[in-house]
């Protein structure tokens, strides 16, 4: 059986590399096996780098649970945002390598990392969710409210709007884009960079710097946990 998220790690740098079908939807086994990264990384002092299969990093939650009924919605979003949660806080640095479409979920990832780096192409990142007839959750709002630019935090959670990689990178879900086949050698380049850093002062003003939102996301976990999304 394939490993939903593969997991290597070379010269201080853990890779993650998320592999759960043609579109990566999050599930609650994906969940798990990210956090299993994240643990591993964790223990190994190692700078993350996220990514996914060519042409995608994510397309979102897992359709089949999120159809399934209001409370395995609740239950597997209340799960992912607490991965995002995670990431915002994680002591090491973590990077997304972005191979293509970044869709829901998947652009969460993007506004849950340090660095997000993009590729060239005919690929849609954005938040989805409001075209597909989900509420915005609050850990959803919060998130891009904090990392997007502010017109374009309006036009991508209440409108849906999706971005093409360099209108990503304007609106803040993307810090660079780069051609496809330099995704993984920018990827590593910014890790080594990143590897400089004193671990101890990055993780203490991370959280120092993202404390309000931190906090904020912790509350709103908790008020997603009793709101229907669908």
């Amino acid at each position: 059986m394939t490993e939903l998220v593969a997991y290597s790690l070379e010269d201080g740098i853990a890779t993650l590399t998320l592999n759960n079908g043609k579109v990566n939807a999050f599930s609650h086994e994906l969940i798990a096996a990210f956090n299993s990264g994240l643990d591993q990384a964790e223990a190994a002092g190692a700078v993350v780098i996220v990514t996914g299969q060519p042409g995608i990093l994510s397309g979102g939650y897992d359709l089949k649970v999120m159809m399934a009924g209001p409370q395995a919605a609740i239950d597997l979003v209340a799960a992912g945002s607490t991965l995002a949660r995670r990431m915002l806080a994680h002591p090491q640095p973590i990077i997304v390598a972005c191979p293509g479409h970044a869709v829901a979920k998947g652009a969460f990832v993007l506004l849950s990392a340090d660095y997000r780096i993009g590729v060239e192409g005919p690929f849609n990142i954005g938040l989805n969710e409001v075209k597909i007839g989900m509420t915005m959750h609050h850990v959803g709002i919060a998130l891009a409210r904090d990392r997007l630019t502010t017109p374009a935090f309006q036009r991508s959670v209440i409108n849906a709007e999706m971005f093409s990689p360099q209108g990503a990178l304007a609106a803040g879900f993307l810090d660079q884009v780069v051609a496809p086949e330099q995704l993984l050698s920018a990827a590593v380049e910014v890790a080594q960079q990143m590897k400089k850093l004193n671990m101890t002062a990055h993780k203490n003003t991370k959280r120092k710097v993202r404390k309000a939102l931190l906090d904020g996301l912790d509350a709103a976990i908790e008020l997603d946990k009793t709101i229907s999304l669908m």
